[in-house]
């Protein structure tokens, strides 16, 4: 018995990634591209405040033009979603260690104070630190990511572009043999 709207998580991966990789690899983007805008969906992905990111990546997308390839940096995005929330503390305790400011307490009494309004001072204080390590970590992430998707899309390219699939180089000798 099948239940009305219900995907298996591999047919979810598929549908939202997988695919659209795919789709990303067999339109002929060049390997460098697609990994710096991999790379960059990924940082601005992590960006520790929530729906932020994909403002960010369509400022960066107008910014930087045909410098990056916007579908990757979108993918990228979607992709970095589940670590951006798990990455607001680290980022977090990296600016409070980088400005030498103590540590925030993350403790339900923290939480109270926070929720009844006599914590806005040590709030704001915070998002400025979580900002300060973000932006401090996101050249590394972006220059450690590139050189990580580099090879990968490199690899990628070659296998999944329409001048390497047989049946494109069928079709080209087809072509020559009816002339």
């Amino acid at each position: 018995m099948e239940t009305v709207g219900y995907t298996r998580p591999t047919g979810w991966f598929n549908q939202k990634i997988v695919d659209p990789l795919l789709q990303i690899l067999q339109r002929g983007a060049e390997p460098k591209q697609l990994a710096f805008s991999a790379a960059l969906g990924i940082t601005l992905g992590l960006f520790p405040i929530c729906g932020v990111t994909v403002f960010l990546c369509g400022l960066a997308i107008a910014f930087l033009g045909s410098l990056c390839h916007a579908p990757t940096v979108m993918l990228a995005n979607f992709v970095a979603t589940p670590l951006e929330l798990s990455l607001v503390v680290p980022f977090l305790r990296f600016g409070e260690a980088l400005s030498g400011r103590p540590s925030f307490p993350l403790t339900p009494d923290a939480l109270k104070k926070v929720f009844s309004g006599q914590a806005s001072h040590e709030v704001l204080s915070s998002i400025a630190h979580v900002l300060l390590g973000w932006a401090v970590a996101a050249p590394l992430i972006l220059g450690i990511g590139y050189l990580l998707f580099l090879p990968c899309f490199k690899i990628l390219v070659r296998k999944f572009s329409p001048a390497a699939s047989p049946r494109s180089q069928s079709d080209v000798k087809m072509k020559t043999r009816d002339d």
